[in-house]
C-alpha cells in the first residue's frame, strides 16, 4: 500500500484503479475493433461493457487527481 510518513495516499491507490480500468476499456474497445466481441458477448452486453468501463475509467482518473491523504490509526 502506497505509505508516506505513516500516512496512506489513496491518490496514488486511485492511479493504479485507474491504470487498471483503463487497461479494461483498452481491451473491450480491442475486441470490438477486431471483431471476436462476438465469442463474448451480445450487441447489448458489448455496449454496456464498453459504457461501463469508460464510467470507471472517468471516474478513477477524478479520484486520481485528489490528493487526499490519512494517517494510519
Amino acid at each position: 500500500m502506497a505509505a508516506v510518513q505513516g500516512e496512506v495516499r489513496f491518490d496514488k491507490i486511485a492511479e493504479k484503479w485507474h491504470a487498471l480500468a483503463r487497461r479494461r476499456l483498452a481491451s473491450i474497445c480491442e475486441l470490438q475493433r477486431n471483431g471476436r466481441w462476438k465469442r463474448y458477448y451480445t450487441e447489448e452486453q458489448l455496449e454496456s461493457s464498453l459504457q461501463d468501463a469508460e464510467r470507471a475509467t472517468m471516474l478513477w482518473a477524478k479520484l486520481a487527481v485528489q490528493r487526499v491523504t490519512f494517517s494510519k490509526a
